[in-house]
């Protein structure tokens, strides 16, 4: 398996930051919940590392891909929390020791699902955006959050959803379940850092365009 790159490393906002030490990233990041720029620069920095002790216990690329979103699932909401200048015996953490400390835990009490169960596209979906997505997600009405992401993860069709939706008691027509997705999207949309919107979905003709990870 290949270490995979990742176009967002590349982009403007990320690059500015190169210069920035660990610390300096990690303290940005909290302070700035509302920016995602700070955790893709943590992300384009680290990943290299974290994949390459994924690729070595998942026995498939599809299951290290999955594994790989995981852990950066995990790292983005543990960051917020993270104190690097608290003392570990002799030594103090530094980021790089904490994400491989991170990563080790995620290897080894991840149970991965088989690679027919995962749906899930590394280059289409890569981690910081699906973290994102994901919060927005969560700041949806539930009925939109449902709508979007039967469309989206599993890839039904309007009149899949609609008959779905009857079946629980929610009547709604296949060109309603259209309007409703449309709307979503454009919540969606509107709930994702600016920043976020600038780096991964620019061009893009829906604010969700790729199948997420289920968890």
């Amino acid at each position: 398996m290949t270490i995979p790159t990742f176009p967002e490393c590349n982009h403007a906002l990320v690059k500015s930051l190169a210069h920035y030490s660990d610390q300096e990233l990690l303290t940005l990041c909290q302070r700035h919940p509302d920016a995602g720029q700070y955790f893709a620069a943590i992300f384009c920095r680290y990943s290299p590392m974290v994949y390459t002790l994924i690729q070595h216990s998942a026995r498939s690329p599809v299951q290290a891909d999955y594994l790989f979103a995981q852990t950066w699932r995990h790292i983005f909401y543990e960051l917020g929390g993270l104190d690097l200048r608290s003392p570990q015996g002799d030594s103090t953490l530094t980021l790089q020791s904490w994400l491989l400390n991170v990563t080790a835990i995620c290897i080894n009490q991840t149970e991965l699902p088989p690679v027919e169960a995962i749906h899930y596209n590394l280059k289409a979906a890569p981690p910081p955006l699906w973290c994102y997505m994901e919060r927005a997600l969560d700041q949806l009405p539930p009925v939109l959050r449902l709508i979007v992401l039967m469309a989206q993860t599993f890839g039904w069709s309007e009149t899949r959803i609609a008959a779905y939706l009857q079946a629980e008691g929610d009547t709604m027509t296949p060109a309603e379940v259209k309007a409703r997705l449309q709307e979503g999207y454009q919540l969606l949309a509107a709930n994702l850092p600016e920043d976020v919107r600038a780096i991964y979905l620019v061009g893009q003709p829906e604010p969700l365009a790729a199948p997420l990870p289920t968890h």
